[in-house]
């Protein structure tokens, strides 16, 4: 199975944003974190943000809205032309007919749930979605330490999608580095969102996007 390495921007410098974008050109996908200070306490990127870095970008665009209101405002990323938009599972009043509206657009639709989201629930709605987040901290801020708890929310997803014949991505946010991604790898998670672990450690962010690969390939099943 594939392993994608998302850098995070939340962890780039804002400054000089461009640059940073460029200096990923091997990742699968750049994840965008957008907040609103309302269904969590920080506040980052809006739409007009995220056209910009849409425009610039030599990577596609992952969003990750950690928004209220999902069902209004999601569809305005997808038509930003972002190739992913997931939208929280606790934020949208119909999650279905929000990723069938993504879809439509031409968006790949993905669902995030927050650490004490039971995941049971989605299980039977995975061809609704071409993505599902785990979220692997609680979400709202960078550089929070990985949940291992949360862990076997990805095995049954898993085994539905297999079940199902489902080519569903799974995906973490939080805390992944080269410690951490093998186990995320290992209990099913496919695709993987890093922030510090490219941007703020030692060596270059094409190397450290290599060494995640790297790490993740070992676990992957």
């Amino acid at each position: 199975m594939p392993v994608r390495i998302n850098p995070s921007i939340l962890a780039a410098d804002f400054v000089n944003l461009e640059r940073d974008l460029n200096s990923i050109q091997t990742a699968d996908l750049v994840h965008v974190d957008v907040m609103d200070n309302h269904f969590v306490p920080n506040l980052t990127f809006g739409p007009q943000m995220v056209g910009r870095i849409q425009d610039v970008s030599p990577v596609p665009l992952d969003v990750h809205l950690m928004i209220s209101d999902a069902d209004r405002w999601a569809p305005g990323y997808a038509e930003l032309g972002a190739y992913s938009v997931t939208f929280h599972a606790e934020a949208a009043e119909n999650p279905v007919a929000l990723a069938r509206r993504l879809r439509e657009i031409g968006a790949r639709a993905g669902i995030a749930v927050k650490p004490g989201t039971a995941i049971e629930p989605y299980l039977e709605l995975l061809p609704e979605f071409d993505q599902v987040l785990v979220m692997t901290v609680e979400p709202g801020f960078g550089g929070q330490s990985f949940m291992p708890e949360v862990m076997p929310k990805l095995g049954l997803l898993r085994d539905a999608a297999a079940r199902q014949g489902l080519d569903v991505w799974l995906q973490v946010d939080g805390g992944i580095s080269a410690d951490t991604i093998g186990i995320a790898a290992e209990a099913g998670a496919n695709t993987f969102v890093a922030g510090s672990s490219v941007y703020n450690s030692n060596g270059d962010p094409t190397e450290n996007i290599a060494a995640l690969r790297a790490a993740a390939e070992q676990h992957s099943h």
